[in-house]
């Protein structure tokens, strides 16, 4: 039986995000990217009098001009161009068009660039600056420091996403355990190992959270086990929509921390020390198989854009060890 037509351009996106979320296991900021640029992609035939279900291969290049003229960058139009792609490539296996107008599209020409990374030094320098914040007097901007100094140590020691850092239980801190089980992309499970020092840290800081709940409590002991049975289960709460740190405060406040501690602001990010946890563990000699598990990557070819790492470690070795090398 003969699956029946959606009919219009928000329903086929629908349809569309409803596979990604359900056989994929996208997350909500994947589906709402996706919902972002197949939603221009639909104004922009709209306009025209067209519609994805109408569109030909001509219509889908025209597009593509049209976000050249917008000066898009190369990344942002081969971004649009993929989502275009899987859309079509979908409808066509499930029947709502009965040809892929995607599949002779070529995108951008562009080189892969490389992720930026933090010296050991610059990452040592962030950590001091946090450190120094959790000496002040203000409990309050010490909780504050303390709180950054976990989030920096944790990061730093595991390379996890800043959505999955932001997001650990309250439990990762209470057992003292020296793995944590992630669930990343794709409801994904990976084991990552925690170092000493993050773990001392986590320690630190809930032992300083629960002392200042309990002093700004200042309730009957009944009212204190009601207000501790309605603790929030996150490490990092917030009084937030979500009920964790969000991504976007954790990033502000990082920026924040890099300008005091002299560096530049625009180089320093989440995503950034998750770089420098790769970059890092690959100069002192990981497998670039062990960082690709460390990291979630599903796929190898995602964990080589640290390959100029290997390159310039192996060059080194070569200098080094070789019986030929010239070196002295």
């Amino acid at each position: 039986m003969a699956r029946p037509k959606a009919s219009n351009d928000q329903s086929l996106i629908e349809l569309f995000l409803d596979m990604l979320a359900a056989e994929r296991g996208a997350s909500a900021n994947t589906l709402d990217a996706y919902r972002r640029d197949l939603e221009d992609f639909s104004a922009e035939l709209a306009s025209k009098k067209n519609s994805i279900a109408k569109a030909d291969s001509d219509a889908l290049r025209g597009y593509l001009a049209k976000l050249a003229q917008r000066k898009l960058a190369p990344a942002s139009v081969a971004r649009r161009l993929s989502a275009m792609r899987q859309l079509y490539r979908f409808l066509y296996s499930e029947g709502h068009r009965g040809d892929d107008p995607a599949a002779v599209l070529e995108g951008p020409k562009r080189g892969r660039s490389l992720p930026k990374v933090l010296s050991v030094k610059q990452v040592d320098e962030l950590l001091t600056q946090a450190r120094n914040a959790t000496q002040s007097e203000s409990k309050s901007e010490r909780l504050r420091g303390t709180r950054m100094m976990c989030l920096l140590e944790v990061l730093y020691a595991t390379g996890l996403r800043v959505s999955e850092l932001v997001a650990l239980p309250d439990s990762a801190a209470r057992r003292d355990q020296r793995m944590l089980v992630i669930r990343g992309k794709g409801g994904r499970e990976r084991l990552v190992p925690l170092n000493d020092a993050a773990r001392q840290t986590m320690r630190d800081y809930l032992a300083l959270r629960e002392e200042t709940d309990v002093a700004k409590s200042n309730v009957a002991k009944s009212d204190v086990a009601k207000s501790n049975a309605a603790k929030s289960k996150w490490l990092f709460p917030s009084f937030g929509e979500s009920g964790h740190l969000t991504r976007q405060h954790f990033a502000r406040e990082l920026k924040e921390l890099a300008a005091t501690a002299g560096l530049k602001p625009s180089q320093v990010s989440p995503h950034v020390l998750r770089h420098a946890f790769a970059s890092h563990l690959l100069q002192n000699g990981a497998d670039l198989r062990v960082v690709q598990t460390l990291l979630g990557h599903a796929d190898i070819s995602t964990t080589q854009i640290y390959t100029h790492v290997l390159e310039d470690r192996l060059k080194s070795l070569v200098r080094d060890l070789h019986p030929l090398s010239e070196s002295p």
